[in-house]
């Protein structure tokens, strides 16, 4: 059986508050760059909904750039190496890897021929270094700074310069190749967070945690005038030259970002983001057409010159891992939640997202299932809450206080069952009707949609409880011995079979209506923990989800084959999964990425 990654919408920039994010722009217009967690996302800026992931660096992203030439990219990594890599092949090869200096990695630049590069951060030795692409060889040195480095640039003419941005508070200029430090610019009061020559490299910029943006001559670096008196109210965290170098676009921690006139340095339009903590803007991108500004929540905004009062877009999702994952009834929409709360639904066809609205969990979501016009949810708030489909908001009203953290729930008509660390909750019309003390710890909770039996996975007894659900009250029925915590279990479409999935990589078919071995044979492929197990619709394949970060596809006709997605999620485990038809698959991650597969039948 084949398979084939349709398409990722993918993870959200990973942000952190009082610190600038860099995106990188692509010669090409096609596309452009940021990071999260291990990843570097390359997304396609006309439609957003196009990405592509590359998951070889083993520690945290901080910065990918490309080179000039378009072939290559260039990203710096919490550990302080350099991977370069080329665009063109899907599978990315790696064509060399560096290790410039000793810590994070903040900022990368490339010289314009592709052949040079810059790279700053917070090296123990050094705050920055400057060397040949194709080599490695070192091409000057970058001193005269006293704090790491926050942002860098090579000038795009020559004769090349080179400007850094420190925490010291300074910009340095640097002259060459060999490049050597020529002096200081101390016009800030406050950390400087990003410094950019002009496309023409006749002018730079700087911008300071001071709120303060300032203009300089590219070549002798004398200053030329600040820009707004002061540009803003908070810290700048980006600043985007117009292509043709006549404006200038700014983003601050006072939640909006500014276009100005760079030859009379005053304001054009100011794009007011909202008012909330997760409203500062922490970068921005100037490609093209296209004005990008990027949020503290992670939201990727698209402004709007014309009409500065709302966005033309917003992209938004998760930069958190997903915890949770389900189908509306009628398969067109997609839920996400994820580790701090946020649920995101999304079109199955486009793509397209929105965040639900309202005082939500706040934290982790361990439970979610959506029934015709609302969708079920419990987070480690202790909480079952109740989304509005059609508002795409919770219902105030509608929360429910649960005794214990639950770790699942499903849903049989109009009766929800919470299974929490201490018991089973049964909720009818959005009020608790009944609540069992258990002596073991649920993990997981399925329902059989046929008849309303229940099947309860057990973290410490190894055990898969089934219970029968008569009016609103849990009687247990039988119970299914395993060699591990059971981790998931799921009730087939056609009600005929149970899947149980555990800690000890196994995952164990039964048969119904007597819980009976469904074959002579256990599913055991996996290296690690199985985290989920889902039903295809037509209920003849199981799809197995792990911490091994593989995908197994099993078959009930037969049971002897089956398909391995291996690197499903590369470097992260599979949380979640859910079938959105006989041949397509969902799955989310700990990378925060929702992938969807093409599965072709056994």
């Amino acid at each position: 059986m084949s398979y084939e990654t349709k398409y990722i919408f993918a993870t959200l920039p990973r942000t952190q508050r009082g610190q600038p994010l860099v995106l990188g722009s692509d010669p090409k217009g096609k596309n452009f760059l940021y990071t999260n967690g291990n990843s570097v996302i390359i997304r396609n800026i006309d439609n957003p909904a196009i990405s592509d992931i590359y998951t070889e660096h083993s520690c945290p992203v901080n910065v990918a750039k490309y080179s000039p030439s378009g072939f290559y990219i260039a990203s710096g990594d919490q550990s302080g190496k350099i991977r370069i890599w080329d665009t063109v092949n899907k599978e990315h090869i790696l064509k060399n890897e560096f290790q410039p200096i000793s810590g994070p990695i903040k900022d990368i630049a490339w010289s314009p021929d592709s052949q040079r590069m810059v790279v700053v951060g917070e090296g123990r030795e050094r705050f920055g270094h400057v060397f040949m692409a194709e080599t490695g060889t070192s091409v000057g040195e970058i001193s005269g700074q006293s704090k790491s480095i926050n942002s860098c640039d090579f000038r795009p003419v020559r004769p090349f310069r080179l400007i850094t941005g420190s925490e010291d508070n300074t910009v340095a200029v640097f002259e060459g190749p060999p490049f050597k430090f020529k002096m200081t610019k101390q016009d800030h009061t406050r950390f400087v967070q990003a410094v950019r020559y002009s496309p023409s490299g006749s002018l730079f910029a700087s911008a300071g945690f001071d709120g303060k943006v300032f203009i300089y001559d590219g070549v002798s670096s004398e200053i030329v005038g600040e820009v707004g008196s002061p540009a803003h109210q908070g810290g700048v965290y980006g600043v985007a030259w117009k292509p043709d170098g006549t404006q200038l676009l700014t983003a601050s921690g006072d939640k909006t970002c500014k276009l100005w006139d760079v030859e009379t340095r005053s304001i054009i339009s100011e794009f007011n983001m909202g008012s909330t903590v997760d409203d500062q803007q922490v970068s921005c991108l100037w490609q093209g057409n296209h004005l990008l500004s990027v949020s503290l929540s992670g939201f990727i905004n698209y402004l709007n010159v014309d009409d500065p009062s709302k966005p033309l877009r917003i992209i938004k999702g998760h930069n958190k891992p997903i915890t949770v994952l389900a189908l509306s009834p009628d398969r067109s929409t997609i839920y996400t939640g994820s580790h701090d709360g946020y649920i995101t639904n999304w079109n199955a066809k486009t793509g397209e997202n929105d965040r639900v609205q309202g005082q939500g969990h706040g934290n982790q979501i361990n439970g979610m299932k959506a029934a015709e016009n609302s969708l079920y949810t419990a987070g480690i708030d202790d909480t079952f809450r109740v989304v509005d489909i059609a508002t795409n908001s919770y219902s105030e009203s509608a929360s429910v206080k649960l005794d214990s953290q639950p770790h699942g729930l499903d849903i049989y008509g109009d009766i929800v069952v919470v299974a929490s660390v201490r018991q089973l909750t049964v909720i009818q019309n959005g009020r608790k009707v009944s609540s069992s003390p258990v002596d073991y710890e649920p993990s997981c909770v399925s329902i059989n949609q046929g008849n309303g039996e229940v099947a309860v996975g057990g973290a410490c007894d190894n055990k898969v409880h089934i219970y029968t659900l008569e009016g609103n009250k849990l009687s247990p029925k039988t119970e299914l011995e395993h060699l591990g915590p059971i981790t998931d279990v799921s009730y087939s479409p056609d009600n005929n079979y149970v899947v149980a999935c555990d800690a000890n990589r196994k995952v164990i078919l039964y048969s119904l209506p007597a819980y009976k071995f469904a074959h002579d044979r256990e599913w055991g492929f996996h290296s690690a923990r199985v985290n989920s197990v889902a039903w295809s619709p037509d209920s003849i394949m199981v799809a197995s989800g792990s911490l091994d970060t593989t995908i197994i596809i099993w078959s009930l006709t037969h049971p002897a084959k089956h398909t391995i997605i291996k690197h499903a999620h590369p470097q992260s485990q599979i949380t979640r999964l859910v079938w959105l038809d006989e041949e397509t698959l969902i799955s989310v991650g700990q990378d925060c990425n929702t992938k969807i597969w093409r599965v072709e039948k056994i």
